[in-house]
């Protein structure tokens, strides 16, 4: 158990390129304009 920790903990980070904020703010907005989309499209229609 404890070699596991240790060799996990001795393992060099990996630099992924982009920042990871702007992953969330790319994900936040495909969200949200799906959600206009989907309120949009929805409008004006009877309940079912």
């Amino acid at each position: 158990m404890y070699s596991f920790l240790s060799a996990a903990a001795e393992e060099p980070l990996r630099d992924i390129g982009i920042n990871p904020y702007v992953v969330g703010v790319i994900a936040l907005s495909i969200f949200v304009l799906l959600m206009l989309a989907l309120l949009s499209f929805g409008k004006g229609r009877e309940h079912s």
